[in-house]
């Protein structure tokens, strides 16, 4: 065997391979590596995206975050608002109620003294009328003695 025919036999083969490889198989493999590029770059668009919407989402949830902390701070302020105002009205409420109370109380208390005063005045007079008709010891008529009565009790 020759070693140039040989040597020539495998360079053509080798120049076959070559061209069927750029010709058939080389188009395949350039579009499953641009494919394959595309992919990672529409992965790398994506990403990004996605980077771009957690910092846009986080900075909103932080703004939400705040929104609820002013909007509890504001319900609290109002809750103690309006603890004030309920206390100040219980207050107000408990004074006037007294004041009522003091008020019927000085009300019974002085129609007690004026019925007081009226069955002492009472007394006095039957307390004197008897003295006086024991004194004079005589009988003294019905109109008289309601007179003398009246008198008595104008008096004191």
């Amino acid at each position: 065997m020759n070693l140039n025919l040989t040597l020539i036999a495998q360079a053509v083969t080798f120049a076959v391979f070559i061209w069927l490889t750029v010709k058939f198989i080389w188009p395949y493999m350039l579009r499953a590596i641009e494919t394959r590029q595309k992919t990672i770059a529409d992965g790398l668009a994506a990403a990004e995206q996605g980077r771009r919407t957690l910092e846009l989402s986080t900075r909103q949830a932080d703004e939400a975050i705040k929104e609820a902390r002013a909007r509890a701070a504001e319900i609290l302020a109002q809750a103690e608002k309006r603890s004030a105002q309920v206390i100040e009205e219980a207050r107000q409420t408990a004074k006037e109620e007294g004041g009522r109370e003091l008020a019927a109380a000085k009300a019974e208390i002085e129609q007690a003294v004026t019925r007081a005063r009226e069955e002492l005045r009472d007394r006095v007079a039957s307390l004197a009328v008897a003295g006086a008709e024991k004194i004079l010891r005589r009988e003294v008529d019905a109109r008289a003695h309601a007179d003398l009565l009246e008198s008595i009790k104008r008096q004191l």
